[in-house]
């Protein structure tokens, strides 16, 4: 999980990687292109955070009390027209996070739909993305546990599809250059912890030395907190928000 891992990270004064030079390709003011023109671009980029971050979208509207079919419907539904422009349309404020804008337009999605009682029409037929039901219900029955509002619900699926799509993009990179086996072995190694076993245990386990365990180790915090930040930037509008929204995910994950 590496949940420890996302120390928030002030960039200096007049650095580079917090101008706009660098933000305008990773945040989500791409996306907002998509409200005034069809830029392919733009429409991508769209569709690429959608497919990343439907899960709070599903539980929030299982939550309000959708059957698991239902709920499948309604969220490919929204994000039919979510694709289709028709939500951003009436987007204003630009300032905002993409989490609340989302939150905000699947309420009065559900508002709208209320008096809606088949679904045989919703987006004409057409599914907007293509997600794993089973992968649906499984996510939204793992994360009621304890009771939480809809609204709850939605930010703390939220946090947690952060979490994983950084995860899952790091362990791709292990993966990819042959690493899989060290990448097991460390993930779940916490600051001030060695888990069941020691660095030098581990080093016996890997054929490596107990500083190069401890140097691993390092490397893959230090690249987990880069992912995580990239991630984050895709869904705010200005560099200062990166760590804003690092601690509302912990706060989040630690609920």
């Amino acid at each position: 999980m590496i949940l420890a891992v996302p120390a928030p990270e002030k960039e200096p004064p007049g650095s580079e990687s917090t101008g706009r030079a660098w933000f305008v390709t990773t945040h989500w003011s791409v996306v907002l292109e998509a409200k005034g023109n069809d830029s392919a671009r733009a429409s991508e980029a769209l569709e690429k955070l959608c497919r990343i971050y439907w899960p709070p979208v599903y539980a929030f509207i299982r939550r309000n009390g959708h059957s698991a079919a239902d709920a499948q419907d309604l969220t490919q539904e929204f994000f039919f027209r979510l694709l289709s422009k028709d939500y951003l349309r009436h987007l204003r404020d630009q300032r905002g996070k993409f989490r609340s804008f989302l939150l905000t337009f699947v309420k009065h999605f559900l508002s709208d739909e209320r008096d809606k009682a088949s679904a045989q029409k919703r987006g004409g037929g057409q599914a907007a993305l293509s997600f794993d039901d089973t992968s649906a219900e499984d996510l939204y029955v793992a994360q009621t546990a304890n009771q939480s509002s809809p609204d709850q619900l939605f930010e703390r699926s939220w946090a947690q599809t952060v979490l994983d799509q950084a995860l899952g993009r790091l362990a791709e990179e292990y993966y990819t250059s042959g690493k899989s086996g060290l990448f097991e072995k460390l993930k779940d190694v916490q600051p001030g912890e060695h888990g069941p076993l020691s660095y030098a245990q581990l080093g016996v386990e890997m054929g490596m030395t107990e500083v190069a365990i401890k140097s691993a180790v390092h490397r893959l915090r230090k690249r987990h907190r880069e992912i995580l930040r990239e991630e984050i930037a895709h869904t705010v509008t200005r560099p200062e928000d990166v760590d804003d929204e690092i601690r509302y995910l912990i706060t989040m994950l630690g609920n």
